[in-house]
């Protein structure tokens, strides 16, 4: 009986020190790295681009927050917000520059396919050009606003466009649903949603969505350009109706919740200094500084109008923006 007690002790001794040795040899769990974070590819990004405006120089991909990306060139931004269900992306570049955009998705482990949206924010070339190659590899649906439908579905600018007759066509696309203002864009535990910001162009649409890292979630918002861009026949007072739109629209975005600005082209909201440190990224009055800025350019544009015979314009038609053409 002693002995069945003593071997029986030996037992639970070794079970219980298999019990203690088991997890104190396991490796720690590891905590997965995010993918090309802000911290480290920031400055590589600036590196790349430096002061480049160029719509087609190639740029790393950088994660900005929680699943949102920035995937596009060193002149133009195009946004990937991924989800549990398949992703977004906003903007396609110009024609050349969809192949940049698909490398940095790919760059980053997502695939093409998975991309089911295609968002735009206005219709010039320099963002939509790539959107007929972009739905090639992707298989994405195109969504525009009502105003933008046409100019992507032909390749060809609208009389209305304050840009009409500056730049060539681009490749046709193929709309599939077109928003409003207020409108989702909503699946899997993705939620966009579409702010109409006509001034630029008459189809112009921003776009305003949450990203979460963990447990810190930031609302985005992509805002339109909003410049008073033109040929030099074109002026902004003659269209009353438009240019009422237009400051609606300004307004709008200083009205929107706000807390982490990004724009079509990266310089128009200080992305270089804001990705290395020198600027925050962070910041509520992101959205309302860059209305008070596109509210200054368009007083000082009307102010050149009053002061300028139409033949004169406004000087501004043949200088590119940020470094290439059209904004």
């Amino acid at each position: 009986m002693f002995a069945r007690a003593a071997l029986a002790s030996i037992l639970l001794a070794s079970v219980a020190a298999a019990q203690i040795s088991i997890p104190l040899g396991k490796k720690p769990p590891q905590i997965e790295r995010p993918i090309h974070p802000i911290e480290e590819w920031g400055p590589h990004w600036a590196e790349a681009c430096g002061d480049s405006t160029d719509w087609d120089k190639p740029a790393p991909p950088v994660r900005i927050h929680g699943n949102t990306y920035l995937v596009g060139t060193c002149g133009i931004s195009s946004i990937l917000v991924t989800g549990d269900e398949g992703h977004v992306l906003i903007d396609a570049g110009t024609e050349k520059g969809a192949d940049l955009i698909a490398n940095n998705i790919k760059e980053l482990g997502f695939k093409l396919r998975d991309i089911k949206y295609l968002l735009i924010s206005h219709e010039h070339l320099d963002h939509v050009g790539g959107a007929a190659r972009m739905q090639q590899l992707t298989g994405a649906t195109l969504v525009t606003s009502q105003a933008a439908e046409r100019v992507l579905n032909s390749g060809g600018a609208s009389a209305d466009d304050p840009q009409a007759g500056m730049h060539k066509p681009f490749p046709a696309a193929n709309v599939g649903r077109t928003v409003g203002d207020g409108s989702e864009v909503r699946f899997g535990n993705l939620l966009l949603t579409a702010m109409l910001t006509p001034g630029h162009t008459s189809g112009a649409t921003s776009w305003r969505w949450e990203s979460c890292d963990g447990g810190v979630c930031r609302t985005m918002v992509y805002a339109d350009s909003l410049t008073p861009i033109s040929r030099d026949d074109y002026k902004f007072s003659d269209h009353p109706e438009y240019l009422a739109a237009y400051r609606a629209s300004i307004a709008k975005i200083a009205d929107s919740r706000c807390e982490i600005l990004l724009t079509p082209h990266p310089s128009a909201s200080n992305m270089k200094e804001r990705m290395t440190g020198k600027l925050p990224l962070f910041d509520l009055d992101g959205c309302k500084n860059y209305a008070a800025e596109r509210t200054k350019q368009l007083d000082e544009r009307l102010a050149k109008e009053a002061g300028s015979s139409p033949s004169q314009g406004d000087g501004e038609g043949n200088h590119p923006e940020d470094g290439g053409g059209v904004k």
